[in-house]
């Protein structure tokens, strides 16, 4: 078994935060939310990086980021932009229309296909998943049991279990704002479905989602949801390519489509393609949607800091 890989969506343009959220400092020392992901990646078993970044990120992110983690970290860049992958008549449309954003993370992914040579977990660049979340990872990851599946056509004779590591709801929720998030059902520690909720918010003590219709669907606080910590062998690769190249074709003409990487496990799942186990880890979860919640994740990482869990400066 090959040591596992973390893939990083770093590309994302923080619309809703009004910044590059991968580059906004919390710790101390100038420590950025992903410094702490690659620290507790690497005590977790992780042995190499794949950073998914833009062209006109990488001066800034090779200063913030990397700078830090030269001579102790493994790692790679790869490169999501509007054109990326997209054939040329329909990345033309897309322009002429007016797309600016590429097409989601499922997309990132796939322009990072050829440097994942071994399973692998994908996170957010700009979130907080804990290093008990990464130990649980690396440790399946590294062990995991393959599994007969016929219906895997062009996957090879047997496809690995991937993972999912889910979050209850409520801690996930932002005072200031509506937040997107894969809504997990789970069955027997197995993942069942995700479906993306993209309005989700609590008020007068009740938490629900917002459908585009406007109906409202009321939801548990300790529903699980994935917050994109997802595991999988590097075997569905193909099929990973293969459904954005399905998706392309039909919605990339659309000014604002998106390709999520949790839309594309429930396909694999309910086609037989891939089996996601429910990891279980006493880990937290924090992140940056908006502005205002950056103090609270300055203070929660001073306070793991203090407590031992992490040293200071991070990376010496």
């Amino acid at each position: 078994m090959k040591e596992p890989i973390l893939v990083v969506l770093a590309a994302g343009m923080g619309s809703r935060f009004g910044g590059l959220k991968q580059m906004e400092q919390f710790g101390s020392n100038g420590e950025v939310l992903l410094h702490y992901s690659v620290f507790d990646a690497l005590r977790g078993g992780f042995k190499k990086v794949v950073f998914i970044i833009r062209h006109d990120l990488e001066k800034d992110f090779r200063e913030t980021i990397l700078g830090r983690l030269e001579g102790k970290v493994q790692y790679e860049l790869a490169f999501q932009e509007l054109d990326s992958l997209i054939p040329l008549d329909i990345f033309a449309e897309a322009k002429k229309n007016g797309r600016t954003k590429p097409w989601g993370t499922a997309h990132a992914l796939i322009c990072a296909a050829d440097r994942i040579d071994a399973p692998f977990a994908v996170i957010n660049a700009d979130d907080f998943y804990g290093r008990e979340g990464f130990a649980a990872m690396g440790k399946f990851l590294s062990g995991g049991e393959p599994r007969p599946s016929a219906s895997a056509e062009g996957a090879g004779a047997d496809v690995k279990d991937g993972a999912i590591m889910p979050y209850k709801l409520e801690p996930t929720l932002s005072l200031k704002g509506t937040v997107s998030r894969g809504v997990c059902e789970v069955r027997d520690g197995y993942l069942v479905s995700i479906e993306e909720l993209l309005s989700i918010e609590k008020k007068d003590g009740v938490i629900f989602n917002t459908g585009p219709d406007g109906a409202k669907q009321e939801l548990k606080p300790e529903t699980p949801v994935s917050m994109n910590f997802l595991g999988y062998p590097d075997s569905i690769l193909p099929k990973f390519r293969q459904y954005f190249e399905e998706f392309i074709a039909a919605s990339g003409r659309e000014l604002k489509s998106e390709c999520y990487l949790p839309k594309a496990s429930d396909s694999f799942i309910k086609n037989n393609y891939l089996k996601m186990r429910v990891l279980q880890a006493d880990s937290e979860w924090f992140g940056i949607t908006y502005k205002e919640d950056k103090e609270a994740a300055i203070k929660r990482l001073a306070a793991l800091t203090a407590q031992g869990i992490y040293p200071e400066p991070l990376w010496k």
